[in-house]
């Protein structure tokens, strides 16, 4: 029971360390840019998974805490992925990621197939 607890208390706290950072450097767009998704989007959208997302789901989308994501975009479209990081999902807390991050992580992992 003991470790069951423990174990409990600590995957909490994991999750909560994890996935409740707040990079506002990172969630600032620069001035004049315009907001086409590019292959430097691409590049884009795996910084922001790895810097928001990776600690659950690990950096090469193969799960821990969460889900593995290797093949999401086989079951999920752009759209329901983007509603999942939206509205959050099983232990997933909704509106880690938001606005043009959400949609580039989004369109990033219905790819991967």
């Amino acid at each position: 029971m003991k470790m069951k607890w423990l174990a409990l208390v600590l995957g909490t706290s994991l999750a909560l360390a994890a996935c409740g950072g707040n990079d506002d450097a990172a969630d600032k767009e620069p001035a004049g840019e315009n907001n086409e998704t590019t292959t430097a989007g691409a590049g884009d959208a795996a910084k922001v998974y790895e810097n928001k997302c990776s600690s659950c789901h690990a950096v090469n989308l193969e799960g821990g805490v969460g889900p593995n994501l290797t093949k999401v975009g086989s079951k999920l479209s752009k759209a329901d992925i983007e509603k999942v990081i939206a509205n959050g999902q099983g232990g997933m807390p909704k509106g880690i990621i938001q606005g043009k991050e959400a949609s580039m992580v989004a369109e990033w992992l219905a790819g991967h197939k």
